[in-house]
């Protein structure tokens, strides 16, 4: 009796709907694959994937609420048997490394065909290491970088905060930074939360002037 492959469950976590209407779509033509569910923002996605664990998480690296990082921190520790593999828009060895710290399994660049994003999943999904041209390798050239300079002070800022905050040094508001780095305003407006959350400021001009006297934008 030939033996059916059960179908990997997957679940879509990314804040740009068209993205994810397209991606679903996608994989619905795949036998090999069954979408469970899909969110816009971070909490959701954490909340209804604790609720419902799929296989394989397919995970944006910048969403509102909680950052596809954060999500991935919070499932690593609920979910430590979910293979999380971020898919982003980002080739920066910057965002491997935050992904790689957070407990990411892979880091695919959103330019992958289908056909091989699907060879992907499924080579994760069964516990083998995938090679692709497409997925960084989070065990190379990710080692925490050492202290340079003058010695920071206070809570350590995400790259994409430090880039939220070098883009505000340029006079750009939100829309411009929502268009400069592909993330929706809400992604923007949610960073900044947790800018002035981590620095303890309420406005642009406090953040600024406290990470930099902080030596956080190095």
């Amino acid at each position: 009796m030939i033996s059916v492959d059960k179908p990997t469950k997957v679940f879509l976590a990314d804040d740009h709907p068209l993205f994810r209407l397209g991606l679903r779509h996608s994989l619905d033509q795949e036998k090999s694959i069954v979408v469970i569910g899909e969110a816009s923002d971070g909490f959701r996605a954490v909340e209804q994937m604790q609720a419902e664990p799929p296989d394989v998480s397919l995970i944006d690296v910048d969403m509102p609420g909680l950052s596809g990082i954060g999500a991935i921190r919070v499932l690593r520790k609920s979910s430590p048997q979910m293979k999380m593999i971020v898919l982003s828009t980002y080739n920066d060895k910057n965002y491997v490394r935050e992904a790689m710290q957070a407990g990411a399994d892979g880091y695919v660049l959103k330019c992958v065909g289908i056909k091989e994003l699907v060879r992907i999943i499924k080579t994760l999904d069964a516990g083998k290491p995938a090679v692709s041209p497409y997925l960084a390798n989070l065990s190379l050239n990710c080692e925490t970088p050492k202290e340079i300079g003058p010695k920071r002070q206070g809570p350590s800022l995400t790259y994409r905060e430090k880039e939220i905050l070098q883009a505000i040094t340029e006079g750009k508001g939100n829309k411009e930074i929502a268009r400069a780095f592909h993330i929706s305003i809400e992604t923007v407006k949610s960073h900044l939360k947790t800018i002035y959350r981590k620095l303890k400021v309420g406005s642009r001009i406090q953040a600024l002037r406290t990470a930099q006297e902080k030596n956080l934008l190095d």
